[in-house]
């Protein structure tokens, strides 16, 4: 049973990422969404005051608590009536850090993927410190795909998907199971995009013939092409906008967007203007 785990601020970022995971049902045979919101509130909190001498005390926590719970409530049942019939939807809160709280949930509810929004979802009570740091922190930490939504996308049916790939060490770096879990048998337009900063133009479909990319991935008959850009992410981006993609899924373990994730001024350039979802592969 496939299952969606989306991290819930109440930010619209965080909604607009929901949504699209429910639509998203209606294209995969995904059966279960989990709702989850990460509360932490650190001892500090509970047994010193604050500036303003006031101290937490438990009741107030535990109503906090509740109170977000109901929020998650509404959102399911707001969320009922976009998913595929038969999809479960289920509302957690984890008394713990975003980024603990995801990576515990991905391992006791065998979550396939995690559906986030590219701004907000800091851990509640924190400030964000920085557009798309959790992006970061959740793409490092995370053992299954991740899919960044920009805030103001809204779902269309996925029937184009670039790819952005470095030929070099394709064993290493292309996770082809992952791939043909997520396209086999699916009607989509894959095109496979090498990103050249030099400007070099490149026969890239005669390069990806000599590499083993191109027997991992025939059974999905991708086009490649190249893209000449002195900034890949950015020229990968427009790629995807040019050819009316709605997915770009960056790979590992190359030159791709989870490296230059790690990046804080890459992040916010990803979190601020990718036109489209960015799917982050492991």
């Amino acid at each position: 049973m496939k299952t969606y785990l989306i991290p819930i601020d109440f930010s619209e970022a965080a909604f607009n990422a929901a949504d699209l995971a429910a639509r998203l049902t209606h294209q995969t045979d995904a059966a279960r969404i989990i709702l989850m919101n990460a509360y932490y509130i650190s001892p500090y909190e509970s047994l010193l005051p604050n500036p303003d001498m006031m101290m937490l005390r438990e009741s107030e926590i535990e109503e906090e608590a509740g109170t977000r719970v109901k929020q998650l409530e509404v959102l399911k049942h707001k969320l009922k009536n976009v998913v595929r019939e038969g999809v479960t939807i289920e509302v957690r809160l984890h008394r713990s850090h975003l980024v603990r709280a995801v990576v515990d949930a991905v391992a006791e509810n065998d979550i396939s993927l995690v559906v986030l929004g590219s701004i907000g979802n800091s851990t509640v009570r924190e400030n964000n410190v920085g557009i798309g740091s959790h992006v970061i922190a959740i793409s490092k930490a995370c053992p299954v795909p991740v899919m960044v939504v920009p805030p103001a996308y809204h779902y269309q049916l996925i029937d184009t998907a670039v790819i952005a790939c470095d030929f070099k060490k394709v064993k290493e770096s292309v996770p082809a199971e992952a791939l043909h879990k997520l396209l086999h048998k699916r009607a989509i337009n894959l095109m496979v995009v090498h990103a050249v900063p030099g400007g070099q133009e490149l026969d890239t479909q005669k390069l990806a013939e000599q590499t083993a990319l191109h027997d991992m991935l025939k059974e999905l008959k991708p086009e490649y092409y190249s893209v000449t850009d002195p900034q890949i992410i950015k020229g990968v981006l427009n790629f995807a906008v040019e050819k009316g993609a709605q997915m770009v899924i960056a790979l590992p373990h190359t030159y791709s967007f989870l490296q230059s994730l790690l990046h804080n001024s890459i992040s916010q350039q990803l979190a601020s203007s990718s036109p489209v979802p960015v799917l982050l592969l492991k």
